[in-house]
């Protein structure tokens, strides 16, 4: 196993699938990296040398990835909700912030489904038959 930029990388799979499991780098990124350092993308992480993981390791300092990537967004949103921008209070609400539609759609942002509406009688039913065994038991 080695250890580039805080991640334990698995031993047994290949060096640019790897990198990609580092915050801020995809599949392109670690081609280009792969590439600069000459270290084959084939390779699997138990078979790299120390030197090649040194070479990796210098390349990827260059770049803002993992922990400065996540504080950077952090700030960047916190700036925008300090100064008041429609971006800002878009996210302080959890909503979508790049103009999706809300009305039929991003129920990863809005959470569940809560139903509103009239209820059947049935349901109404129940719950006045309960609220009243509730009282009698007082």
């Amino acid at each position: 196993m080695a250890r580039i930029a805080g991640l334990e990388l698995p031993g047994n799979v290949r060096i640019d699938y790897a990198l990609t499991l580092l915050y801020g780098v995809g599949w392109p990124l670690s081609k280009k990296v792969l590439s600069d350092v000459r270290v084959p993308a084939e390779k699997r992480v138990k078979d790299l040398s120390d030197e090649d993981i040194n070479s990796i390791t210098k390349k990827l300092e260059e770049m803002t990835i993992e922990g400065d990537l996540r504080r950077k967004e952090r700030e960047d949103i916190s700036r925008l909700i300090t100064i008041g921008t429609y971006r800002g209070t878009r996210h302080q609400k959890g909503l979508p912030a790049r103009g999706q539609r809300t009305r039929s759609n991003a129920r990863t942002k809005r959470g569940k489904r809560k139903t509103v509406g009239a209820f059947k009688k049935e349901m109404l039913a129940k719950q006045t038959t309960a609220k009243g065994k509730e009282e009698v038991k007082k």
